[in-house]
């Protein structure tokens, strides 16, 4: 038939398009690892910088919500961004029980659990393919979106991420990988102390708090004050697990972890 190989030897160059879109990123040196985590310890600390990538954060806060929510049986509505950096997940299904309380308690571990996952990729050699993967969960969360600054905040990380990692060389996709993974572990912890905060102000002027933490405490039977310090204890031990991961095997903090394991 004509279509048989030898008859119609068209190259169409998909391989090699596929190929240039994965690509390759160096491994970072000692001190380049090192040089990007401190950078983004002062782009998350610094409150001008932080609000920009909060949003990020923010993103796999909510992308946690509705991941839970679908994992749990539950019924995921809609999504919703908001500029001032705040999110909204709706789903349906039962008002209480573990589903719920599951879904609750996602969207402050998610950023600080997806740190870890891309940690491991990055730390495996597979950064830039860590890189595609946050691009593609942007991608399945439009699907659910029901804002337009939602859909522009999605649009916006994932055409900056994808430009990058297409058009930006070994090292550049290396240090977007990183710098990605550090995003989500310090943003969590961030995150975190911005919730005990929040709570504070909320019972002074109203006497009763309405965040995730104050959800969960009427969830279950675990105070509302118990979730926050859960929140920033598996955000403290994620940033620690990156650490151990993308750091140099002769920080100290690695060595400690490294002789605690062994």
């Amino acid at each position: 038939m004509w279509w048989n190989e030898g008859v119609f030897p068209v190259n169409f160059g998909l391989g090699d398009f596929f190929a240039s879109l994965a690509g390759s990123a160096t491994v970072l040196t000692s001190v380049q690892a090192t040089i990007v985590a401190v950078v983004m310890v002062v782009l998350v600390v610094l409150a001008p910088t932080w609000k920009v990538f909060r949003s990020v954060v923010t993103i796999a806060h909510e992308g946690g919500h509705a991941g839970a929510a679908l994992l749990t049986g539950r019924k995921l509505q809609s999504i919703t961004l908001h500029s001032d950096t705040s999110g909204l997940t709706v789903s349906r299904g039962k008002p209480s029980g573990l589903g719920m309380i599951v879904t609750a308690s996602a969207g402050y571990t998610a950023p600080a659990v997806l740190g870890v996952v891309g940690a491991w990729l990055v730390s495996h050699g597979f950064a830039t393919q860590w890189t595609w993967a946050f691009i593609a969960l942007l991608v399945l969360m439009l699907f659910k979106i029901r804002n337009l600054f939602g859909a522009w905040s999605l649009v916006a990380t994932g055409v900056v991420l994808g430009v990058g990692t297409v058009f930006g060389s070994a090292d550049v996709r290396a240090y977007i990988a990183h710098a990605l993974v550090w995003l989500f572990l310090f943003g969590a912890c961030k995150a975190v102390w911005e919730l005990h905060i929040s709570r504070r102000k909320q019972r002074r002027s109203r006497g009763r708090g309405t965040t995730d933490a104050d959800v969960l405490g009427t969830l279950s039977w675990l105070p509302a004050s118990v979730w926050v310090f859960g929140f920033g204890l598996i955000g403290i031990l994620c940033v620690l697990a990156g650490v151990y991961l993308l750091l140099p095997s002769s920080a100290p903090l690695r060595e400690a972890l490294s002789t605690f394991i062994d």
